[in-house]
């Protein structure tokens, strides 16, 4: 077998792998670790979304793979340390969903501030509450970013466009980076954005760092008119720290279409009207969709012809 795709992962793309290599699609595969085990030991190359968890022992059961594709922006659940010391090209689609999630996160900021999905909902049942769902405007508002990458950056240029004004956290920038000026951004530190954004927006990678970074006393630090959107990852906000404070009155509403743990158990957010929660949707759109399959089964093609892999995490050919 030359692939494997082990989640629901199709179109265009995976139809040409198709014509060229054996491909298995197995797209609930991804649920049992014991059957990725049993398949992967021949694969030259595996194809994953995010469901899929590879790990050092799936790894070293692989003993023909030559890459790891992951369609998407994120690595959590790719053992990059241990793809790389087998030798393994890890690729990915770094950029392919940017515009998709940064147009996701301004939706999430003007539903929430506007409470339209809140709204909608009580006018189809027959309500016509116009006071009760008085908003918020966004322009001359600040917006806070937390991690100034391209989704980020993108979602700060869409908020200028909004007459707001940027304030950037970013651990990898400083003061003169070039990325602030376009923005009219300023550079700050975490408690500095906290305390003075109306809106933030999450947009930093899962690390130890950023593992419950957003959490009950960070919310303490922001105005009680704020609102706060993840489109990132959701272990970056621990979130019974976030139900506290949304208890509390301590922001004024939340957007999640992360969660740490995916599909979520019920949890009190599922009840708050000042809450949106969406399923993981950020990067679900037909264009962004095309975009990363396309880049990661071209990363693909390319290895098992033996030419290196232009979307590379680690490096462009094999080294097994």
């Amino acid at each position: 077998m030359d692939i494997l795709i082990s989640e629901a992962i199709g179109g265009r793309a995976v139809d040409q792998l198709k014509q060229q290599y054996q491909v298995a699609v197995l797209p609930d595969a991804w649920e049992s670790p014991e059957r990725l085990l049993r398949s992967i030991g021949e694969v030259r190359a595996l194809i994953v979304r995010n469901q899929t968890q590879v790990t050092r022992q799936l790894i070293n059961h692989a003993n023909n793979l030559m890459i790891i594709a992951r369609a998407g922006a994120g690595l959590d659940n790719v053992d990059t340390e241990a793809a790389s010391q087998a030798g393994i090209v890890v690729s990915f689609a770094q950029r392919a969903n940017s515009v998709s999630v940064a147009e996701m996160a301004l939706g999430l900021m003007l539903a929430l501030a506007r409470k339209i999905p809140a709204a909608q909902l009580d006018t189809s049942q027959g309500g016509w509450a116009r006071k009760r769902f008085t908003g918020m405007e966004l322009y001359g508002k600040t917006l806070g970013i937390v991690g100034l990458g391209q989704i980020g950056e993108m979602t700060a240029t869409r908020g200028r466009a909004l007459g707001m004004n940027i304030l950037a956290h970013d651990a990898f920038l400083n003061s003169g980076s070039p990325q602030l000026k376009p923005l009219e951004a300023r550079l700050v530190d975490f408690p500095e954005l906290l305390s003075n954004a109306d809106v933030v927006s999450f947009h930093v990678p899962l690390t130890s760092d950023t593992r419950g970074m957003m959490n009950y006393e960070r919310c303490c630090q922001m105005k009680s008119s704020a609102l706060l959107i993840n489109t990132s990852r959701g272990e970056v906000i621990d979130e019974p720290g976030l139900v506290r404070a949304l208890q509390e009155g301590l922001l004024a509403g939340a957007a999640l279409d992360v969660r740490g743990r995916e599909p979520p158990e019920p949890s009190p957010l599922d009840q708050m009207e000042n809450v949106i929660l969406t399923p993981h949707i950020a990067a679900f759109t037909e264009e962004a969709q095309e975009r990363v399959v396309q880049t990661v089964c071209s990363d693909v093609s390319a290895v098992l012809r033996g030419e290196p892999a232009d979307h590379y995490f680690n490096f462009a050919l094999p080294r097994r």
